[in-house]
């Protein structure tokens, strides 16, 4: 239909997401995963939404958080939505950072008794996110505020030598892709409620970085650790590409350009990654975003390396949407068109609502629970969000 009349698919589509959401993911969370007793959210519930495990994550606090306040903005001025927010805000506030270093845990009980902290700083760009999201909703320039002295600790976290466990020893010292492109997303959030330079100077460096170390023409592919020269480090480590990571980079990448009146060399950027990474994890047998590759073609080690997760293909398409948004080439509503009807195809529960997150290769079902502490209201919802405000982006050039 997009070739006879693509403004109307792209109407149709709209609508869907935002029926779905409403109507759907936003309400099931809201049902299964608000604690009304101590605050915050629940992510791990069966398909049905029953609760299968107190344990919180703690980056979903921020992550909920975010989402809510994020469909206020954009799709409904619901006060539940708000409330969500909130409560998954005063949650983190409350019990979520250590008060010895100032650094956030990644899980705590329901009533926020710490249980574990990981080496990673993601809890804190989420949390950071959902305080400049929920800032611009109430106007509550206090939260802008937090988030933004809360993502100068995060640099502070990163560049200060013995406060991040390294990955490795210092034997083979490394570099990570997803601290660098998450620090893109975070910074741009965080600076549509406040500016500041430092917003802006670390966009610009993890462009950089993404640029000069982790792009490798020679595989036509976007590497997730690299030596700290950007080389090759030659083991099975070494040579992943996760393709839906990548994907997802990209279109952060594509934002930028957008919010730089659509600079061409970071259009290219975008466009290029995207390109390699739909070639690297678009499976031509059975549809859908694979999960992990070889940069040499060896087999992945990752035991779920064939299966399709759910979040690689709702950043497809959204990445591809940004795509056609930043050239009007028809190609990428075409790839937008493939990743959106494999997802509704597989993802979506008929029965119980809410989307499945693991798949086999084929499409069937790995396990049919809605959450756990990595899958929550975050990839789906944000993709229906993002999609629906690009469209509308779209159809005022059609």
């Amino acid at each position: 239909m997009w070739r006879s009349n693509p403004k109307q698919y792209l109407l149709d589509r709209q609508a869907r997401y935002k029926a779905d959401l409403t109507a759907d993911i936003l309400p099931f969370w809201l049902e299964y995963g608000l604690d009304k007793v101590n605050g915050g959210v629940y992510t791990c519930v069966d398909r049905g939404g029953k609760l299968m495990d107190s344990t919180k994550s703690v980056w979903f606090q921020g992550r909920c958080a975010f989402i809510y306040s994020l469909a206020y903005n954009n799709i409904a001025p619901r006060q539940e939505y708000l409330d969500m927010a909130r409560s998954c805000l005063d949650f983190i506030e409350a019990h979520c950072f250590d008060p010895a270093d100032g650094r956030m845990y990644f899980e705590v009980t329901a009533d926020g008794t710490p249980l574990r902290k990981r080496r990673y700083v993601f809890s804190e760009c989420f949390a950071a996110i959902a305080m400049s999201e929920y800032s611009i909703a109430t106007g509550d320039k206090n939260y802008a505020t937090k988030a933004l002295q809360l993502f100068k600790r995060i640099r502070s976290f990163i560049s200060t030598p013995g406060v991040l466990e390294p990955k490795y020893l210092p034997s083979q010292p490394a570099r990570g892709h997803s601290i660098t492109m998450i620090l893109i997303n975070t910074a741009a959030c965080i600076r549509r409620a406040i500016a500041d330079p430092v917003l802006d100077q670390q966009i610009d460096e993890s462009l950089h970085d993404l640029r000069t170390y982790f792009m490798h023409p020679e595989f036509e592919a976007v590497l997730e650790m690299v030596a700290p020269d950007g080389s090759l480090i030659d083991t099975i480590n070494g040579r992943v590409i996760n393709p839906g990571h990548c994907i997802e980079t990209s279109w952060f990448i594509l934002e930028e350009a957008k919010h730089r009146g659509w600079e061409d060399k970071l259009v290219k950027m975008g466009l290029q990654i995207l390109d390699w990474s739909w070639k690297w994890g678009w499976d031509e047998e059975y549809g859908g975003i694979i999960n992990f590759r070889d940069c040499k073609h060896f087999p992945a080690q990752d035991y779920s390396q064939d299966m399709k997760f759910w979040w690689p293909q709702t950043e497809a398409v959204i990445a591809n949407l940004y795509a056609y948004n930043a050239t009007g080439n028809p190609h990428y509503l075409e790839m937008y068109g493939m990743a959106d009807d494999w997802a509704y195809e597989f993802l979506p529960d008929p029965a119980y609502g809410e989307w499945f997150g693991y798949l086999h290769r084929d499409g069937s079902v790995a396990q049919p629970a809605k959450g756990n502490l990595f899958k929550g209201p975050f990839h789906i919802p944000r993709m229906m969000i993002k999609s629906s405000m690009l469209i509308d982006e779209i159809l005022q050039k059609m």
